[in-house]
C-alpha cells in the first residue's frame, strides 16, 4: 500500500491481528465483515452525497430528506363536479313531489369541476340533477334550476387541504420515488426534490486477449462483454456507469487507469486479473493504490474476488477485483457489490421471490465453499421442479437460461434427487406456472419450437434441459417434466422409443402418447473440407483421428454403440470415445475448435458452425408426453404449432437441413 494514497483510517484498516487475505478460502460472511469494517473506517457505508433535481427526472431516485407540503392541495375550496354552486340551506325542502327552484346568478352559480367555490356557497349540485326553467317576476325574465332533492353542506366540494395540508409530511427520507410520489411532490408545491446522488461506478476491463464486441476475431481473441454485463447490473441498481476502454495486461497501464478512474468514481471494478497467474496484477495494484482487505472467498463461482478500499483527495472509494469468467463476474457483482451500491442510495437490495422446489437430479458440491447453482424451474403437476444447469464459471448461457439460483451452503456435499430446496427466482412465480418443462435429448428443432411458441404466445416459456433420451424418460417416470425428447433405438426390435417406454414408463403407471416430431440424419461432423478423409465409422479406428462422443444415455450414444456392435468395432480402440459432450452443438464446437476431428451428430449442428457432414444413418426423434399434459391447456398452444402445417414451424425445421417432417404431429402410439 502506498501511504500517499491512504488516509489514517485506511492505514489502520488492517490491524496486526488481521489477515491480508491472498487467495484464501475465506468464508463469505467473514470476507464481507472484513471489507465492511474497512468501508466503515473510510466512511464508505453512507450514501455518496445528495443533489436537488427536477421532480420530472426523479423517478426511481431515493429521497435524501423528508418532503413537506409547501401548500395545501387543493389550496382553495373546489367544485368536485360540473353543476351549480349553491347554499345548502337554500335547498332544504326540495323533493320529487315538491321541487324547488333556485335562481341562476344569485341562488345558483354555474361551476365546472375544479373551479373555485364562489364566496357564500357551500355545496354543488350535479348538472344532471337539475332542470333549467324560465322564470318571471312580472317585470324581468330569468332562468332558474329546478331541483328534486336537498343538498348537504359540502356535497360535491373538495375542501381546501382535502388531499394535503401545508406543512404536512408528504414523503419521508429514504423513500424510492414512484410515479404517484412525483405527482404528490409537485402537488404539494415543489418543482424539485433532494435525493441521494447516484453512485458513480467505473468498470475497467483488462486483458491483452480482449477485443471489442463486433471486431474481427482470430484464434486467441476473447470478446469483452463483462463490462457490458456488469455495467448493466450497476445501471439497473440506479448507478451512473462508465465502461472504460480495455487495457492490456501491463501493470503500470492498469494501475494508471485505475488511479485515473478513482478520481471521479465512487467504486472502481477491475475485471479479470484477480487470480494468481503471472499476469494477474489486480491484488498488487489494489495494495499499491489503496488497501486490500480480501483476496479469495470460499464461494463458487467467484472464488478469486478482491475487495479493497482507496482514497482520493481525502474521499474514500471502493476498489474491487472481479473474476474474468462471466458467471463468476456476474454472481460476485450481484451478491457482493450490488448490496453496497443500494446502500449508497439509502435502499435495501431487492429481495427475490422464493419458492420451494424439488431437485430433479443429484448434485455434488465442493466442501468448504458456498455454491450458487443455476437452475431452471417449472411446475409439473402439483410439484415445482428445479433442474440444474451447467455449472462452469465460463458458461454465460447458464445465466441466460436460469429461472433461479440455489445456494448450497459450505460443508454441504450437495443434494440428492427429490430433495426439497429453496430457489431464489429470477422471474415471477406466475411465469413459472406458465413454463413448459422439457427434459431429455437435445435437438435444435426444440430451440426453434421455443422461439415459435414465444412469438405466438409471449406469456409461455419452453424450458429445455439436455440430459439425454434415457434421462428424459426417467424424468417422466419421476413426474419431473411435461414431455421428453427421445431417439432411443432398440437393438432387438429396430424400433425407436416404444420399447424403452414400455420398460421405463409403463411399469410405473405412466400413461401417455408417443408423438412424431422429426426424422433426422445422423452422421459424422467433420472439419471443413474433411481433411482427415473420415467417411465411415471404421475410420474412427485410425490413430490420426480424434473422436468426440455424446454422454451415456443420449440417443446418439445408443445409436453409435448399436452400430459399432453391428459392425464389430471395438469402442476401446476409438481415440476420444470416452470424451463426452451433452449436445449436438457442443460436439460441433469441439470439431470446430480442433479439439476433435469428428463426432457423431446431426446436419443442423454441422451447418450452424460451418462444418462438413458425412451422412450415415436416419433416425426418429419423437416427443414422449404423459396423457395428462397432452390434454392440458398448458401444452395446447405448443401442440398446435407442431400439428398445424400453417404455423410455419415445419418449414423452419426443414430449412436447417437434414430433417424430414412428413409425420410431424402424428400420434405414433399410446401407452
Amino acid at each position: 500500500m502506498n501511504p500517499e494514497h491512504a488516509t489514517d483510517g485506511q492505514a489502520n484498516a488492517l490491524q496486526p491481528n488481521q489477515r491480508n487475505y491472498y487467495l484464501h478460502d475465506v468464508p463469505l460472511d467473514e470476507a464481507l465483515d472484513a471489507w465492511y469494517a474497512a468501508l466503515k473506517v473510510s466512511d464508505l457505508l453512507s450514501p455518496r452525497g445528495v443533489e436537488t433535481i427536477s421532480v420530472v427526472d426523479a423517478l426511481g431516485r431515493v429521497t435524501a430528506e423528508p418532503v413537506w407540503a409547501k401548500i395545501s392541495s387543493p389550496h382553495y375550496h373546489a367544485a368536485a363536479m360540473d353543476g351549480y354552486a349553491v347554499r345548502a340551506e337554500a335547498t332544504h325542502g326540495a323533493t320529487e313531489t315538491s321541487p324547488k327552484q333556485l335562481t341562476i346568478g344569485s341562488d345558483a352559480l354555474p361551476v365546472d369541476t375544479g373551479d373555485p367555490l364562489p364566496e357564500g356557497m357551500n355545496a354543488v349540485i350535479m348538472i344532471e340533477n337539475t332542470q333549467r326553467v324560465a322564470i318571471s317576476d312580472g317585470e324581468e325574465e330569468g332562468e332558474a334550476i329546478e331541483i328534486l332533492a336537498a343538498s348537504a353542506p359540502w356535497q360535491y366540494v373538495r375542501p381546501m387541504g382535502e388531499d394535503m395540508v401545508a406543512t404536512e409530511l408528504v414523503l419521508p427520507a429514504n423513500h424510492k420515488l414512484r410515479p404517484a410520489d412525483l405527482g404528490a411532490i409537485a402537488g404539494s408545491g415543489h418543482a424539485e426534490v433532494t435525493v441521494y446522488r447516484r453512485p458513480r461506478v467505473a468498470i475497467q476491463p483488462t486483458g491483452t486477449e480482449l477485443v471489442q464486441a463486433g471486431a474481427p476475431l482470430k484464434p486467441g481473441d476473447i470478446i469483452e462483454y463483462n463490462s457490458i454485463m456488469l455495467g448493466a447490473q450497476a445501471e439497473e441498481a440506479g448507478c451512473d456507469v462508465t465502461r472504460l476502454p480495455i487495457v492490456a495486461d501491463k501493470y503500470e497501464t492498469i494501475r494508471d487507469a485505475v488511479v485515473a478512474a478513482l478520481a471521479d468514481h465512487d467504486l472502481v471494478a477491475i475485471n479479470a486479473g484477480s487470480s494468481a497467474g503471472s499476469e494477474d496484477y489486480t491484488s498488487a495494484i489494489v495494495q499499491e493504490v489503496g488497501a486490500l482487505q480480501v483476496h479469495g472467498i470460499a464461494i463458487r463461482p467467484g472464488h478469486p474476488v478482491i475487495l479493497g478500499t482507496a482514497c482520493t483527495n481525502g474521499i474514500g472509494k471502493a476498489l474491487v477485483g472481479i473474476p474474468g469468467y462471466p458467471v463468476s463476474a456476474a454472481v460476485t457483482f450481484d451478491r457482493i457489490i450490488l448490496p453496497l451500491l443500494y446502500r449508497w442510495q439509502g435502499m435495501q437490495p431487492p429481495v427475490p421471490p422464493q419458492v420451494e422446489a424439488t431437485l430433479t437430479r443429484k448434485t455434488l458440491s465442493p466442501m468448504g465453499e458456498d455454491e450458487f447453482m443455476r437452475v431452471t424451474v417449472g411446475r409439473v403437476g402439483e410439484r415445482i421442479v428445479a433442474t440444474p444447469l451447467g455449472r462452469g464459471a465460463g458458461v454465460i448461457m447458464s445465466l441466460v437460461k436460469a429461472d433461479g439460483m440455489v445456494t448450497i451452503p459450505r460443508f454441504s456435499e450437495g443434494h440428492n434427487a427429490n430433495d426439497s430446496l429453496t430457489v431464489d427466482l429470477h422471474r415471477s412465480l406466475e411465469s413459472i406456472d406458465r413454463t413448459i418443462v422439457a427434459i431429455g435429448s437435445h435437438d435444435m428443432a426444440l430451440d426453434l419450437l421455443a422461439d415459435t411458441l414465444r412469438q405466438g404466445h409471449p406469456e409461455l416459456t419452453l424450458s429445455s434441459a439436455h440430459v439425454g433420451s434415457m434421462g428424459g424418460l426417467l424424468a417422466l417416470q419421476r413426474g419431473e417434466a411435461h414431455f421428453a425428447g427421445a431417439h432411443l433405438l432398440d437393438p432387438e426390435s429396430g424400433a425407436y422409443n416404444i420399447d424403452y417406454i414400455q420398460r421405463l414408463l409403463t411399469p410405473h403407471g405412466v400413461k401417455g402418447v408417443l408423438l412424431s416430431f422429426v426424422e433426422r440424419e445422423q452422421g459424422l461432423i467433420v472439419q471443413r473440407g474433411n481433411p482427415k478423409g473420415v467417411e465411415t465409422l471404421s475410420d474412427l479406428l485410425r490413430d490420426d483421428v480424434a473422436f468426440v462422443n455424446r454422454q451415456r444415455g443420449a440417443g446418439t450414444r445408443v445409436l453409435l454403440d448399436y452400430e459399432l456392435k453391428r459392425q464389430a468395432i471395438n469402442p476401446r480402440q476409438i481415440q476420444g470415445y470416452a470424451r463426452q459432450e451433452y449436445t449436438h452443438l457442443a460436439v460441433a464446437a469441439a470439431v470446430k475448435s480442433g479439439a476433435a476431428d469428428c463426432g457423431l451428430g446431426i446436419l443442423g449442428a454441422a451447418r450452424a458452425l460451418d462444418l462438413d457432414f458425412v451422412p450415415l444413418l436416419q433416425e426418429r426423434y419423437d416427443l414422449v408426453i404423459p396423457v395428462d399434459y397432452f390434454e392440458s391447456n398448458l401444452l395446447a398452444p405448443l401442440l398446435a404449432i407442431i400439428s398445424n402445417p400453417d404455423s410455419g414451424f415445419a418449414q423452419r425445421v426443414l430449412s436447417m437441413g437434414g430433417y424430414q417432417t412428413s409425420q410431424m404431429g402424428q400420434v405414433l402410439a399410446e401407452f
